[in-house]
């Protein structure tokens, strides 16, 4: 049994759980993704852990870009998008896969979805590693989850606090002492 920091309550997902999902969902992907190439994007930060562990299991030919995007300030949510970094090259005609960490209220991925859509790709499908469909407030449906979570505050493998504890492999269920202070 791992040895877990006070700040977290328990471990939810294990890296062993995470990589034996990734595995599964690349495969469903190179299945859908047959004779394509998919563009995919990662939505930084906190997708970058699962981003690069997807795309190593990936066997098909495919591309990748990155964007940042922020609707929180202070470490809650403003509700306004802002546009951090965007896409290094066009994507018109593209199979698109988002790749995000963790669906939420699913306003940012939504007003995402629109942007892109704008743009005129061939395809826009979403990829997220967790998905909290008890917090959305837009009807947005990802295309591909990881792991459906209950509500609550979740770090590690890439999710942060306040850019803490991204570093950590496992994710890890946030204690309440740390961001009710």
């Amino acid at each position: 049994m791992k040895t877990i920091k006070p700040d977290f309550e328990r471990i939810l997902i294990s890296k062993e759980q995470l990589d034996k999902r990734i595995k599964e969902l690349a495969s469903q992907i190179d299945i859908d993704y047959a004779g394509k190439k998919p563009l995919f994007i990662c939505i930084l930060k906190g997708s970058i852990m699962f981003f690069t562990d997807l795309l190593r299991a990936i066997t098909i030919d495919c591309s990748m870009d990155f964007m940042s995007l922020s609707s929180y300030r202070n470490n809650t949510t403003s509700g306004e998008v802002k546009m951090i970094k965007d896409l290094d090259e066009p994507i018109v005609g593209k199979d698109v896969i988002i790749v995000e960490d963790i669906i939420d209220s699913g306003k940012t991925l939504s007003y995402l979805k629109r942007l892109l859509a704008s743009r005129n790709p061939n395809s826009i499908k979403i990829i997220t590693m967790l998905d909290k469909p008890d917090r959305r407030v837009v009807e947005l449906q990802p295309d591909y989850t990881g792991f459906v979570i209950e509500d609550e505050f979740v770090v590690g493998y890439g999710l942060d606090y306040a850019q803490d504890y991204r570093h950590y492999p496992d994710i890890y269920i946030l204690s309440r002492s740390v961001y009710e202070k």
